[in-house]
């Protein structure tokens, strides 16, 4: 009997997902099944080839296919080998089981949105799940029906390369946007539309807590900071409906995630209640044997007893189960019950209904990179943008006189796009978004400044190819610094303003981007140096795929303007905001540093028994440093608009409450500038006394609220028992009663407090 005849003994809705027809369907499949064929369902091997030409390099793999020991491919640029592959799939394979087709579908797919980081910093979850959305719309007709989004790691050390991917260092914050962008790209999950696809969130787990900030090192933390300060995002996926989970390369207190069965089983199955499947990261099974845990065999049983699903790429799964099924070292159930969770998800997904429902070129020529998603990306990005600094009201800028547009990413589309961004083209430069802007109007001139860096070797490593980064296409070595330099500020002269544009290259974040240091990079120094011996007003644009140190640049500049790596509309994002036809709304998501040595950091830190005084610095026998204050240069949740905002006083609708009350509290705040702008206003709590330590202060919530000049709005919170509730010694979850501090402000740090009692 073929699949396609097993499928006319259901009822026709697949999409639907009834689970008794589900559970009737698969249990009718798998009795049909070979051992073998059981293990190749766990098979995902690679197909990434090459992001230009797409060239499927996994040959080998078709063999395997036509015995159904391949259950997915990931990262197939063309989808014209989709097809043949799924073709082969079901049509020549012993029980024509349809293929899964996943991809690195991060922040967009055509049209590209601003990288996670900062999108998070749009503080709008509704606008993240707009931009997911359109991502599934643009994969989905293209093959692709998984993606490996999002990714929810928190991150207290911006020198690790992959906070760029991330949601920065704040657990609620990180939450809201995951799940925002499991909605976007599940919808409700019925996948009864083909324009949705599968989410996988990643790393599970605490993969952002990598020793040192470097990538794929070890992470050692207690349970008790787990599950208050790093699990919630996962979580919240999970209550989202994600569909898949991805095991982080990193180790755990001694176990690797990809053989850790208290991460998988305990937490993730039977205390969040998670029903999908595990998929491990790229060669995770195999990295088992370097990790220290045993030989290939011995490695393929610790993960498939841990709980993970699907092997990518490693392949130890069909190599080695079945005969260790046979041998009687690992239970058959094992292999039973990841096979049953593939199949369900390809259920789910509607491929045994019909294996090509996500190939569709009518539909991929009508909505991928339409003008409606070019404007959405432009929107989004535009959100995102954080005005570090606006000394004078330097922005925005006027469309007239002469623009100085400077500097080594003023010109360079492509990494306007930002790491992963496999299937996103070019963007449009900083420069010709500032042309198109003020043509007409104003005079544009144009020079590239400097090198990205002085040493050669560190620029070609930055360049590099990889996780979909452009190899760079100039040798470092044949530039001419001094004379860039130079050129620059020659051109620099006859202007009346300068933009400099500068920062981070694509190649800087990202996978396998770790960075010992994060200021500017010194040739970009040079070229601000001189730029601003020539005394006129400047502004820094600064593309980044983390937190920077910019104390130099701080000082030295007029404006500072972070907008991350933004997008296909780049350039169109930058003019609109430089020129206020966009007033900058984003807030920072994570703590920009003074100095990589107070790495890690992050806002919401516990405090000691020798707290620094308020105000001071050095102080002996306190917890500070002798060189630089404990302060960091730019606070968690940070962010400056061209209009004011003012903050009425904070009040609480009652000075107590019981664990089944809750308290109002109530602030208003003005829009005292003279143009409309938007204000993100922040909740922070903190539990003044407890059983266990207690962060200096959480968010707990965010009303992001538009103004214009000269309005107010009360700002209303409600404060229940939830919100005050943690995971104990014991890691029960729930509130003490007690003395609690109640924190209203523009960012973490300017807040105006109050305080309340739980009895």
């Amino acid at each position: 009997m073929t699949i396609a005849t097993l499928a006319t003994l259901v009822l026709t809705g697949c999409a639907k997902n009834p689970d008794a027809e589900m559970d009737k369907f698969i249990d009718a499949l798998m009795k049909k099944m070979t051992l073998e064929e059981k293990a190749g369902q766990l098979e995902l091997p690679a197909g990434l080839g090459t992001a230009v030409t797409g060239e499927f390099q996994s040959g080998d793999a078709m063999g395997p296919l036509r015995q159904g020991l391949v259950g997915g491919f990931l990262n197939i640029m063309s989808m014209e080998q989709m097809r043949e592959l799924q073709r082969v799939a079901v049509e020549e394979s012993p029980n024509k089981i349809p293929l899964i087709f996943g991809m690195d579908v991060i922040h967009g797919f055509q049209t590209t949105f601003p990288i996670p980081l900062g999108m998070t910093a749009s503080w709008n979850p509704e606008a993240v799940e707009r931009a997911s959305r359109i991502a599934a719309i643009e994969a989905s007709a293209s093959g692709i029906c998984w993606t490996y989004s999002p990714m929810v790691d928190i991150s207290h050390d911006p020198r690790w390369g992959r906070v760029a991917e991330g949601v920065g260092e704040d657990p609620y914050l990180g939450g809201l946007m995951g799940a925002a962008m499991v909605r976007g790209y599940q919808g409700d999950g019925s996948y009864d539309d083909p324009s949705y696809i599968m989410s996988c969130v990643k790393h599970y787990a605490l993969y952002g807590a990598a020793e040192g900030g470097r990538d794929y090192n070890t992470v050692d933390m207690s349970k008790n900071r787990m599950y208050n300060e790093y699990f919630g995002p996962y979580k919240a996926t999970v209550e989202a409906g994600v569909g898949s989970v991805m095991a982080s390369f990193n180790e755990i207190n001694g176990t690797p995630a990809h053989a850790n069965g208290w991460l998988m089983n305990d937490v993730l199955r039977d205390e969040w209640g998670f029903d999908g499947f595990v998929v491990t990261d790229y060669t995770g099974i195999m990295e088992l044997g370097p990790h220290g845990l045993g030989d290939e065999r011995t490695v393929t049983k610790r993960a498939i007893e841990a709980g993970i699903d699907f092997d990518m790429v490693s392949g130890y799964f069909v190599k080695y189960l079945p005969e260790l099924v046979r041998a009687g070292e690992v239970d058959e159930a094992l292999v039973d019950q990841a096979c049953r969770r593939m199949l369900e998800a390809k259920y789910k997904l509607g491929l045994f209904e019909d294996p090509y429902r996500f190939f569709d070129d009518a539909r991929a020529e009508q909505v991928i990179f339409t003008e409606e998603h070019q404007a959405e990306a432009r929107r989004v990005a535009t959100e995102s943008f954080v005005l570090l600094k606006n000394e004078d009201n330097t922005l925005p800028l006027a469309k007239r006189g002469t623009i100085a547009v400077v500097g080594p990413l003023a010109d360079a589309p492509r990494e306007m796009l930002g790491p992963w961004s496999l299937r996103g083209g070019v963007g449009v430069s900083v420069v010709d978004g500032i042309r198109e802007a003020v043509e007409g109007k104003a005079k544009v001139v144009y020079a590239p400044g400097s090198k990205v860096t002085l040493n050669n070797v560190v620029a070609r490593n930055y360049g590099a190819s990889g996780a979909g980064i452009q190899a760079m296409t100039v040798d470092p070595s044949t530039l001419n610094n001094d004379a860039m330099v130079r050129e620059a500020v020659r051109v620099s002269r006859s202007a009346d303003v300068i933009v400099a544009v500068v920062g981070e290259t694509a190649g800087m974040s990202g996978e396998s981007a770790s960075r010992s240091e994060i200021d500017m990079p010194d040739a970009q120094k040079i070229l601000l140096r001189e730029l601003k011996k020539l005394g006129k007003p400047m502004v820094m644009v600064l593309f980044n795929g983390r937190a920077m140190s910019i104390v130099e640049e701080d000082a030295a500049m007029d404006a500072i303007l972070d907008v991350w790596f933004p997008g296909s509309m780049a350039g169109h994002a930058v003019a609109d905001v430089l020129f206020g036809d966009v007033n900058p709304s984003g807030k920072l998501p994570s703590t920009f540093p003074r100095t990589v040595g107070q790495l890690p950091m992050a806002y919401n830190h516990k405090n000691t028994g020798r707290p620094l005084p308020e105000g001071a610095w050095y102080t002996k026998f306190r917890s500070n440093y002798m060189d630089v204050v404990n302060e960091p240069l730019y606070p968690f949740g940070y962010g400056l608009s061209y209009t004011t905002f003012e903050y009425g006083d904070l009040t609480l609708s009652a000075a107590e409450m019981s664990a089944d009350q809750a308290i109002i509290a109530k602030v208003t705040v003005t829009n005292t500038g003279k143009v409309a702008g938007e204000e993100v206003v922040q909740l922070y709590l903190r539990d003044l006394v407890g059983t266990i330590t207690r962060p200096v202060k959480e968010l707990k919530g965010f009303e992001k609220i538009a103004l214009a000049p000269g309005e107010s709005k009360t700002v209303e919170f409600t404060i229940d028992n939830e919100m005050l509730s943690f995971y104990n010694d014991d890691l029960q979850f729930g509130s003490e009663p007690g003395e609690f501090s109640v924190m209203v402000g523009t960012n973490s740090r300017d807040v105006k407090a109050q305080n309340f009692f739980l009895k």
